[in-house]
């Protein structure tokens, strides 16, 4: 059977409130990240954020039961203010990652929206099917989601704070 490439990712695309500048400020800070990266109650740790091609990109969640999820990656492209690749199957210096969970490559894009707020776009993909089904059933649309409302709040604090 053959799947096109577009049958395997997982898209989220939304207009954001803040602008584009603090929302870039907001995923590109390791302090404001921290603050929307996963859906609370589970809390984010950013380990690692080398924001440049090649980069390293490791952040530890921790659930409300002791949950814990280490998930390191390395950023793969990024166009400031515009666009983040970063992926799991690799790790900092490009080095393949052992054990890389499920693997996948997120496509960030931000744009400016005609009322001052940001197109924002997620784009997930997958080595195959199996992959991107998994990762749906794991919640991909509610806990992404979710992130993407925390960050839209965390980058309007950051025009309260300017």
């Amino acid at each position: 059977m053959t799947t096109s490439s577009g049958d395997l990712d997982l898209v989220i695309t939304r207009t954001l409130k803040a602008p584009r500048d603090l929302v870039w400020a907001a995923w590109s800070d390791p302090k404001h990240l921290e603050h929307w990266w996963c859906p609370e109650p589970w809390t984010a740790e950013v380990a690692q954020l080398d924001l440049k091609p090649g980069g390293a990109f490791q952040t530890i969640m921790r659930g409300p039961d002791g949950e814990k999820f280490d998930s390191p990656g390395a950023f793969l492209d990024v166009v400031r203010g515009e666009r983040i690749v970063f992926t799991s199957a690799l790790s900092e210096g490009w080095r393949p990652v052992a054990d890389g969970g499920l693997p996948m490559t997120a496509i960030i894009s931000m744009a400016d929206d005609k009322d001052g707020g940001t197109l924002y776009e997620a784009r997930v993909l997958h080595a195959d099917e199996a992959g991107r089904k998994q990762h749906e059933e794991m919640g991909f649309y509610e806990g992404w989601g979710t992130c993407i409302d925390q960050l839209d709040a965390v980058a309007l604090k950051l025009a309260g704070s300017a």
